[in-house]
Parts: structure tokens; C-alpha cells; sequence
């Protein structure tokens, strides 16, 4: 049984880190992803005839096996790269990086150990790369994303910009409408690619293999691009290695730049030295038409590249930081001119600190030539408050993607979020061609006022509580249930006590409805793909299978009020990161009944295990990953479980007592004295209990030692009761595990692991609309409940309260 796909990266990872010592992750990438690339060519073509690649002798990933412990493996390893580049045209592009530098990997032992143990990391039976699928589904490309974005993570500010966060890629795959590609011939270009990754994303939203062209200025990173492009199947990708500003390898035979049907690209942000080697008066390429851009910020200089890039019906989208939107001078006339002959399609405003480079906020402009002539707006998003904290960086949710691409194909306008500027606004001089964000969107949450006559004379404002018209809509008896007139014009009063406020609402026919309707969109989505979810078997694709179950949850909660669909789409994704896809991954390798058996835990190189067993059978220790134990329990031995739960009741029961008898009779003069630290081992009372013997003085001690001893002796006999009803237990789980039907198993998985969970998201999502609607009346109620007059009456009481007092203790008081 393989381990997780989340574990084996996990383990991967962890393994690399702790090798690479002192050297720099941004250096120490090039060594790990290298070995990557050998260890994929080679379970891939090895011994194959006709392949895409070739592994001459003496070039493959088992000639590096072959080297563990070698005091010559850095040499070695050396040489069966430069053979697998030599025999597959990859000179300087896997071979960039010295497997014997003694200044980066250590001397002697130190060198041999540590590139033993890194071959060691790849040399493992459950990273086997002959059935990879290359289509963003398989084992393959996961790890390498997973290797990127740990060492882009760990690289620091200024080595992080080889790799495109894939959450922005996504969303730039999307709205560049390449999924309306329809021939091979279409072309995709990034003139700034990095390690290819932004690419790669673009490319698997075409639904045809378009062709690829990408340009990178740093040697080791160009290399990285090309092996990824290979390993994700994309061996035919160009990538060139040079500065794309002052010497762009793609042209016509004309000299002039070759043009692409879609281009996209992440830059470095307002690079200062983007003139080197460039005479951008004189740009061959006419590049600079529309302006010359500063000196010192080349934000519109890779603007302008990729405008020049695009065919004349070409699409594209480039990240860049918000400054390109309003800084004036130079780049608001390149500005204006842009805007003006409408290639602009969108703007997408992203959170702070998503990228590895930076960590101020950034925009996708997003380009279109194709419709510019008659481009009459610009359709603007303000997504930066959608995401979540991870670790040092902000991360874009899959429900913040789903959102920005939404609301972006289908041009949706919501308040706060996004609309469609018309360009006779954005030019209208008050605004001047600038785009900055805030000036066309408001994103701010609306302010809570206080009301001044609500408080000096009660009363909650009616404005407050038509604010809730959402709900109302909904749920309309609930408010007359909850409040009345306060006698005056335009405010109201709370009609039951605080404290009924939460059971008045979800018990209310109206809301119960509500749950009921709501409740059955999810079984009827539940009817709909448990076909599909039944249908799992070897060879299902996971993201195929998780693109049709989200999008149906999704569809079919859209029109739900109350409820955020993109919340429920969130929950479904988040318990697919967390779990499922692990789940499915497993069935999809090995079949359910294979999936479904507990594996032994692992070890580590001195034998101890490093998780915790799920059971044990003798002497072999259990984990159950598909199928956790509890499921089986609940379905198959629910007596077995009450009598040890019973049990464990009277062991703890029984310890209480011991430990109140200790606590009340303890100490030196207690009837417990010989007790220390809380604890009174049997061996000490019965050693008690022979020293005082039948001494009449000593009857309230003895029998006070007796019972303690009878407790000790019912605690003993009850653990030892746990231990075999768990140990016969266990040998019940282990072969109930074995007996398991293929049915029985998508029983216990689809129904009581996966639909159980997604169904309790569901109910937590219902839960916090009453809650959110209860947390609201009663802060209103609470912030206008004492109404200023009677403060001050409450205060002059209990100022004369203090007055007397202070009169009875002699104090003087004016």
C-alpha cells in the first residue's frame, strides 16, 4: 500500500531540507529538482526503444543508486548527468549544477554522506514514476509544484522569483481565454518565465497542446523551465536563455519580434536595471512608442514587451505592482496611450504578500487586442481582502480563485468587488487616466454608526434592523417576533429577554424551512454524484473527479440566500486538501479493497516508529489511512466499544477517588501521610500496613490504607480488563478490515467518512446564520439598552452610595 501522496512530498521535502546544511534554498533547488528530473527520465524511458528522451549507459538514475557510499559520488553523479544530457541535447541546462562543489556540499565524508542520503530521498519504492500521466494529475507534477513553492518559500525576498505562486497562475490561465484555444498552432509565450510554472498552468487550460515559448535571463533558472516542461510533458517547449529586454530570441525573418496568440508573464517588480545592454531611444523592436518608462522602474517596460508580443488579435495577462496604476509623468502618458487604443481588458487587484519576491500588494492586467478598437470600459476587481494566512506569506483560497475568475469571464458586477468602468470615466480629468483601484471601487465595509438620540433616549434605530433585510427576506415573522415599537417614531425594542433571542430564531417554523430547503439542495447534489463518487476505481483522475464534485456543490448553492456558495465550494476544498484527495489518490493506484488495508507505521533508522498505530495485532503495530477505525467501530462494534467506554469510565472514576482520598487525607498529619507528590504506590501502604499491624491506635490510618488498597486493586483488575477487551478488539478490527467487501468499503468511505464530513460543514454553515443574525440583535440591543438619562440616574445612586459610606468610615467627602 502506498503512502499518502501529501506524505510523500511531506517526506520528500523534509528530507532535502535537513541535507542541504548551511547552503541557500534558492542554490540548494538546483541539486534536489536536477535529481528530480534523472529520477523521472529514468523510471519513464529507461530501456524503452523510440522514446521521447533517451537514458544512455551510465546515465540513469540506478547508476546513481550505484554510488551511495562512493567516496567518489560527487564525481560520479557529475558524470551520469553530463551522459543524460549529452545524449538528449541538455547541455547547460541539467548539467548547471556540481554534484562535487566541496564548497556548497561539504568535504570527504561529509560529501558522501550527504549526496548518499539525498539519492536515498528519490530512491523510494512509492515515488515511481513509469505510470505518469503528465497531466497535472500524477505524482510527477504535484512533487515538483510542491518542491518549487517549499524552496521559493524558504529562498528569501530576492531568490524567490523563479516561481509563480500557482494559485495567481490559475487565475491568469483562466482569464486569458486560452481555453478557447482550438488549434496546435496557437501560441504561448512568456518572455519572463521563470521556472516555467506560470507557463505550465496556462498550457493545461488549453484544451489542445498548444505550442510554447518561454525566455529566462538566469542560466540555472532557464534550466529549471526546460525540466519541468519535459516533465510535465512538453518536451517540443522553447525556452531561450537571455535578457528578453535588450535581446529577445523570438523574431520574425523579418528581424522583427515574433507575436503570439497569448502571452502571459510575472516580471521582476520595478527592476532598476532594466536598460542594461538596451538603447530604449533606438529599440529596434519599436517597443517604446508610446513612451520611454524610467530609468530607474521597468514596470511598463515588460508592459510594453508584452504588448508588442501579442498578435493583433492576441490575449494576455501580466502581474504587476500597483504603482503602474496611478504613478504619473512618463508612465501616465504610456498610460493614457494604452487605455486609449483599448487593449486593456481588466484589471484584477491581488492581496499583499503573495509572492516569494515581495511582499507588497500586486494587479493582474489583464490584455486583449482582439475587441480593443471597440473597447468602451474597463472591468476592474478589488480581491484583495479574499485569502488566508500561510506561514510567513498570504495565500489566495480556492473559493478567492473561483470568485476573481467568475466574477472576471462572466464581467459580474458586486458591491465592494468588482464593476465595469466606463473609459469616459476613467478620462474624465477629475481622474485623469488613472486606474488606481479605490477611486472606482469602493471595498471598505460600510461603518457601524452609532445613533446619538438612540442613546440619550433608547431605542434601537429601525435603520439598524432593516440593515438585516437579508435575512428578513427570508425569515419575515422572525422580526416582529423579536422586536416592537419603543414608543416613538423610527425605533424599537427588544421583545424577549437576551437570552432567548438564539432559541427564537432557530427554532422559528420560518428558519427550520429554511434549513429544510437548504438540507435538500445538498441531498440532491449527494444523489447526483454518488455515481460518480461510486464510481472511483484505478485510473481515476482526482482533479477530473474534484473539478465535477465542486463545481455541482457550487452550481447548485448559488441561489441559496443566506448562505455564500463560494463558503460551501471552501469547505468541499478544504476537506479535499485535507483528506479526500489522499483518499482518492490511493483508490485510484491501487483499487478500493488495496486502498482499504492498514499498512504497518512507519520507522525510523533505528527502528522507532514515528507516528502513533490506529491498533496493534501482537506485535504489529496498524495505521488505517482510508478507512480510520472509529468508522468501522461505530458500523461493526459498537457493543465492544460501550463495554470498553464503560470500563474506562470505572478506571477513571476509580482514579478520582484514589486521587481525593490522597488530596483530603495527605499531608503530615493526614490518615494518607506516607503519600508523596500525589502518589501512593501499593508496595508503600502494604508496607504501612505490616509496620502498624494490629496496633488499636492505628485503626482509622489502617482502614483509611485499606481502602485505598482496595481502590488500587480495582483500578489494577479494571486496566487489565481494557487492555484485553482492546486487545481482542483490535484482533476483531484487523480481521474485519480483512473480510471487508468492495461495497462495504464505499459504504464506510463515501457515506461515513466523505459525505459524513462535507455534511457537517453544511450544518456549520446553517449554524453560523443563526448566529451571525443573534450576535447582531443582541449587540444592538446591549448598545442601546441603558439610554443616557439613566446612566446618569444609576450613577448619581451609586455615587450617593459612596458618599455614605465614606461618611461612616469618617472620611471627609466635598
Amino acid at each position: 500500500m502506498p503512502l499518502k501522496k501529501s506524505e510523500l512530498y511531506s517526506s520528500i521535502w523534509q528530507g532535502c531540507d535537513e541535507l542541504r546544511g548551511g547552503m541557500d534554498a534558492s542554490q540548494y533547488k538546483d541539486y534536489v529538482l536536477v535529481l528530480l528530473f534523472v529520477k523521472y527520465v529514468s523510471d519513464r524511458f529507461a530501456g524503452q526503444r523510440d522514446s521521447l528522451l533517451e537514458v544512455p549507459k551510465g546515465g540513469s538514475f540506478a547508476d546513481m543508486v550505484a554510488l551511495k557510499g562512493n567516496k567518489e559520488i560527487g564525481e560520479g553523479m557529475n558524470k551520469v548527468i553530463s551522459k543524460l544530457a549529452e545524449a538528449n541535447d541538455l547541455k547547460g541546462i541539467i548539467d548547471t549544477a556540481d554534484f562535487n562543489d566541496e564548497g556548497k556540499l561539504g568535504k570527504g565524508k561529509d560529501m558522501v554522506d550527504r549526496l548518499t542520503n539525498l539519492v536515498a530521498i528519490f530512491d523510494n519504492p512509492s515515488l515511481d514514476f513509469r505510470s505518469n500521466r503528465a497531466e497535472g494529475d500524477d505524482l510527477l507534477g504535484d512533487a515538483y509544484e510542491y518542491l518549487m513553492r517549499h524552496f521559493a518559500t524558504e529562498s528569501g525576498k530576492s531568490k524567490g522569483q523563479f516561481y509563480t505562486p500557482a494559485e495567481v497562475s490559475r487565475i491568469i490561465a483562466k482569464v486569458i481565454g486560452i481555453g478557447a484555444a482550438s488549434r496546435t498552432n496557437q501560441t504561448l509565450y512568456d518572455p519572463t518565465c521563470g521556472s516555467g510554472s506560470l507557463l505550465l498552468k496556462a498550457h493545461d487550460e488549453a484544451p489542445v497542446d498548444v505550442t510554447i515559448y518561454g525566455q529566462e535571463n538566469d542560466v540555472a533558472t532557464a534550466g529549471l523551465a526546460k525540466m519541468n516542461m519535459i516533465l510535465h510533458g512538453c518536451a517540443t517547449a522553447e525556452i531561450a536563455r537571455d535578457n528578453t529586454l535588450s535581446a529577445p530570441r523570438y523574431k520574425e525573418t523579418n528581424g522583427r519580434l515574433k507575436s503570439f496568440d497569448f502571452v502571459v508573464a510575472n516580471p521582476p517588480f520595478s527592476n532598476k536595471n532594466w536598460t542594461n545592454g538596451l538603447d530604449a531611444l533606438h529599440d529596434e523592436y519599436h517597443r517604446f512608442e508610446y513612451g520611454i518608462p524610467p530609468t530607474k522602474n521597468g514596470d511598463y517596460a515588460f508592459l510594453l514587451h508584452l504588448i508588442a508580443s501579442l498578435k493583433s488579435t492576441g490575449k494576455g495577462a501580466i502581474i504587476l505592482p500597483h504603482g503602474v496604476l496611478f504613478r504619473g509623468n512618463t508612465e501616465g502618458d504610456i498610460r493614457k496611450e494604452i487605455i486609449q487604443r483599448g487593449y486593456i481588458k481588466g484589471i484584477i487587484g491581488l492581496p499583499p504578500n503573495l509572492f516569494y519576491g515581495t511582499g507588497i500588494p500586486a494587479c493582474i492586467v489583464v490584455l486583449d487586442k482582439q475587441d480593443a478598437a471597440g473597447r468602451t470600459g474597463i472591468f476592474m476587481i478589488d480581491a484583495s481582502k479574499g485569502f488566508i494566512k500561510d506561514g510567513n506569506k498570504n495565500r489566495l483560497r480556492e473559493q478567492d480563485i473561483h470568485k476573481i475568475v467568475d466574477t472576471f469571464t462572466r464581467q459580474l458586477e458586486l458591491p465592494r468587488y468588482s464593476r465595469m468602468v466606463p473609459i469616459a470615466e476613467i478620462s474624465d480629468p477629475k481622474n485623469d487616466f488613472n486606474l488606481n483601484l479605490p477611486r472606482y471601487i469602493d471595498s471598505t465595509e460600510p461603518e457601524d454608526l452609532q445613533d446619538i438620540d438612540g442613546h440619550l433616549r433608547g431605542g434601537i434605530p429601525d435603520r439598524d434592523i432593516d440593515a438585516l433585510e437579508n435575512y428578513w427576506n427570508v425569515i419575515p415573522s422572525v422580526r416582529e417576533l423579536l422586536f416592537e415599537s419603543a414608543g416613538r417614531k423610527g425605533y424599537s425594542k427588544l421583545r424577549p429577554a437576551l437570552s432567548e433571542v438564539k432559541p427564537k430564531i432557530f427554532e422559528h417554523p420560518e428558519f427550520t424551512a429554511f434549513n429544510k430547503t437548504t438540507t435538500a439542495i445538498f441531498e440532491k447534489w449527494k444523489k447526483a454524484n454518488l455515481p460518480i463518487l461510486n464510481g472511483i476505481e484505478k485510473g481515476t483522475r482526482p482533479k477530473e473527479l474534484i473539478q465535477k464534485l465542486s463545481e455541482s456543490l457550487l452550481s447548485g448553492f448559488l441561489k441559496t440566500p443566506l448562505l455564500d456558495a463560494y463558503d460551501m465550494y471552501q469547505h468541499l476544498m478544504r476537506y479535499w486538501d485535507e483528506t479526500m484527495q489522499d483518499d482518492v489518490y490511493m483508490i485510484s493506484s491501487d483499487g478500493w479493497k488495496s486502498a482499504a488495508r492498514p499498512r504497518p507505521v512507519t520507522v525510523d533508522a533505528k527502528g522507532k516508529a514515528t507516528e502513533k498505530p490506529d491498533f496493534i495485532v501482537g506485535a504489529l503495530k496498524l495505521k488505517a489511512e482510508l478507512i480510520p477505525t472509529p468508522l468501522i467501530v461505530a458500523r461493526y462494534f459498537a457493543g465492544e466499544q460501550t463495554v470498553i467506554e464503560d470500563l474506562e469510565s470505572k478506571l477513571a472514576a476509580t482514579e478520582q477517588a484514589m486521587d481525593e482520598m490522597i488530596e483530603e487525607q495527605g499531608g503530615e498529619d493526614g490518615l494518607l501521610s506516607i503519600a508523596e507528590d500525589g502518589k501512593l504506590p501499593k508496595k508503600a501502604v502494604a508496607a504501612r500496613l505490616k509496620e502498624i499491624k494490629g496496633d488499636a491506635d492505628f485503626n482509622d490510618e489502617r482502614k483509611a490504607l485499606s481502602d485505598y488498597v482496595d481502590l488500587l486493586d480495582v483500578a489494577a483488575e479494571t486496566k487489565v480488563q481494557v487492555k484485553d477487551a482492546k486487545s481482542v478488539l483490535d484482533d476483531r478490527l484487523a480481521k474485519k478490515y480483512g473480510a471487508l467487501s468492495e461495497e462495504e468499503i464505499k459504504n464506510l468511505v463515501i457515506h461515513d467518512k466523505w459525505l459524513a464530513a462535507i455534511e457537517a460543514a453544511l450544518q456549520s454553515e446553517l449554524a453560523s446564520v443563526s448566529q451571525r443574525l443573534t450576535g447582531r440583535v443582541t449587540e444592538l440591543a446591549e448598545r442601546y439598552a441603558e439610554p443616557l438619562p439613566q446612566i446618569i440616574s444609576d450613577v448619581a445612586k451609586l455615587s450617593a452610595n459612596v458618599d455614605r459610606h465614606l461618611e461612616k468610615m469618617g472620611a471627609v467627602w466635598n
